[in-house]
């Protein structure tokens, strides 16, 4: 993992952290308790804030952490063995907080474009990441007020 990944993980992890601690956003047990949910809209088609093989990374790398087999053994390579479940863990939880962020905003009928697409166009269509969405929406930047999870990142797939 190159030095400019590591600090992109590592400040992604950083801003779910604010995200899931701010004063009035929603608790624990309301984010839990959203994530059925978001699986039933996504899976449904209601909600598009999260794509299904993103739901599919999630469920994976849920099971990569509960599973007894590993790719790399603890027993075998103690230090890395422990630092890929650490980046595994990081990547879900962050995920899991700015997603379930975005479809509690999307339940309660709140603006601002759905997780996972950078800058919902009206109809429902996505513009890629760094472009203008909709009129007067300049796009995902640092130090937007728009869900993190809105911002595309490596990995994400945008329909």
């Amino acid at each position: 993992m190159s030095r400019n990944a590591r600090i992109a993980s590592v400040v992604a992890v950083a801003r779910a952290v604010r995200m899931a601690v701010r004063p009035g956003g929603p608790s624990i047990g309301e984010r839990a308790g959203a994530v059925p949910r978001m699986v039933r809209a996504t899976l449904s088609g209601d909600y598009v804030g999260v794509s299904k093989a993103r739901l599919l990374m999630m469920l994976a790398a849920a099971g990569y952490l509960v599973s007894p087999l590993d790719f790399i053994p603890e027993a075998v390579l103690p230090i890395i063995g422990l630092a890929d479940d650490a980046l595994v863990l990081s990547w879900l939880a962050t995920r899991l907080v700015e997603e379930t962020e975005a479809f509690l905003e999307w339940e309660k009928g709140g603006v601002g474009s759905p997780a996972g697409s950078a800058g919902a166009a009206p109809g429902g269509a996505a513009y890629p990441s760094g472009s203008a969405g909709a009129a007067g929406d300049p796009g995902p930047s640092y130090g937007s007020t728009r869900p993190a999870a809105a911002q595309t990142v490596p990995g994400d797939v945008v329909h």
